[in-house]
């Protein structure tokens, strides 16, 4: 590994989770993704509601990783909808206003919201899912599939991958789980008997859509090593972007990032051999 700490003898892995929401606001407007991500600083980055348009065009997080000089180890859609044109607005507000963020963008399934649905303006059609991007070596890259559950209009998927710390491999896992409001208590369950054991050094990260203490309920022998508010972004109240370890992992520094574009703020934690 490139990060070392201390005497220089000490290994260090640099993992990051950020819910970009495609690179725009609640208005549709983008702002800069790219920057945003390069401030990670992150050996291993994990991306949430990554868009990757239908007519072939690059995707957030191969956008990010070219200027970055990393590789998109995996991307994963988990649902198909429409990105929309930004609305004119000078406002600094995040969306129009409070709940109205499906003004710059639904999904297909959520026909039940479209009486919060943007004005009829140009859109584009993609999808919206998952990613992880790496600048370390990675092998075995997989995908844990958690079905689709049925008041939630996106499937949920987790990707996989290990590295190299120290001479010892860590499994790395990134995600966007399902609202606590659509039972993703049932596919926490499911990725549970899917995780390795706490013995082995392991890293689960991503927007969890629900709170930290509840989250560790679901894997009692791992443990939280970012804590603070993460959303919304401008002004968070809550906790809802986690960076899970095992035992043998110990935290070296561990932040929450400043506010960006997104309604989300990134969660970023450094990590080495407990």
């Amino acid at each position: 590994m490139d990060g070392r700490i201390g005497n220089g003898l000490r290994p260090v892995l640099t993992v990051a989770s950020f819910n970009v929401h495609m690179g725009m606001d609640g208005w549709g407007r983008p702002y800069d993704v790219v920057g945003e991500c390069r401030a990670l600083d992150a050996d291993v980055l994990f991306l949430q509601e990554s868009w990757t348009p239908d007519d072939g065009g690059p995707s957030t997080a191969q956008l990010v990783a070219v200027e970055l000089g990393c590789q998109v180890v995996a991307e994963v859609g988990l649902a198909h909808g429409k990105r929309f044109g930004p609305l004119p607005s000078q406002s600094e507000r995040w969306a129009p206003w409070p709940g109205q963020v499906r003004k710059s963008f639904r999904l297909d399934d959520e026909s039940w919201r479209s009486r919060n649905g943007p004005p009829d303006r140009p859109f584009e059609q993609g999808q919206w899912g998952v990613a992880m991007l790496a600048r370390v070596p990675v092998r075995d890259t997989g995908v844990i599939h958690l079905g689709q559950l049925r008041r939630d209009p996106a499937r949920r998927a987790v990707i996989g991958a290990t590295t190299d710390l120290g001479g010892r491999d860590v499994a790395l896992f990134g995600t966007h789980m399902s609202h606590i409001t659509h039972g993703s208590h049932a596919q926490y369950r499911r990725l549970g008997d899917q995780l390795p054991h706490p013995d082995h050094a392991a890293v689960l990260a991503g927007d969890m859509n629900m709170w930290g203490p509840p989250v560790n309920s679901f894997f009692p022998a791992w443990r939280r090593a970012v804590i603070g508010r993460s959303w919304p972004a401008g002004h968070p109240h809550s906790q809802l972007d986690h960076i899970l370890i095992t035992p043998p992992l110990s935290v070296v520094h561990a932040r929450v990032a400043p506010q960006s574009g997104s309604d989300h703020r990134p969660v970023v934690v450094t990590l080495a051999l407990a």
